[in-house]
């Protein structure tokens, strides 16, 4: 019987090994934010954005990987979010790269950046109709931002330095 219980004992080690469950360190990462990324449409990023607490103030910037505008102020709300996050200031940036493209460049751009803030893409082709949604001014070019909170909101259809963009932050905080 013990005989029977090893050699019960070896097949399956002999199996397991041979399967293609992978035992490295690796299988069992935690998935990055780029596994994660959700796409939407308009209407689902207002829906998403108002599930969003209301006791924190929100930098939601409108941008995309082929405005370099966009990618020169990257890392100025990477650093807000760093900075302010204990502050109850979130960083959302909003993508609005071509959804063709999203797996081509988007997901390389993210992973070699490696982005703190939510990054969220927005796929509504019906421009028209939600751009004056988000404010009534925008031209529809980025970048763009919006600064809000439940008391304030203000629109800027503008590239920001780390130092603009502190500065129209801190009204919110008061």
């Amino acid at each position: 019987m013990k005989y029977l219980i090893y050699i019960g004992l070896l097949c399956v080690t002999m199996l397991w090994s041979k399967s293609d469950v992978p035992r490295d360190v690796h299988a069992f990462e935690i998935p990055s934010k780029v596994d994660d990324l959700k796409v939407m449409n308009f209407e689902e990023l207002q829906n998403y954005l108002a599930t969003k607490d209301d006791s924190k103030t929100y930098v939601i910037n409108f941008w995309a990987t082929w405005c370099a505008p966009c990618v020169k102020e990257l890392p100025y709300f990477e650093k807000l979010q760093a900075t302010y996050n204990v502050a109850d200031v979130e960083v959302i940036l909003v993508s609005l790269d071509f959804p063709r493209q999203i797996e081509s460049k988007l997901k390389p751009f993210l992973e070699k950046h490696q982005l703190e803030s939510e990054v969220l893409v927005l796929n509504d082709v019906d421009s028209n109709s939600w751009i004056p949604k988000v404010d009534e001014n925008w031209s529809g070019a980025i970048p763009a931002t919006i600064i809000y909170n439940k008391h304030k909101r203000l629109f800027f259809e503008q590239s920001f330095t780390y130092k603009e963009l502190e500065t129209e932050l801190q009204p919110f905080l008061k």
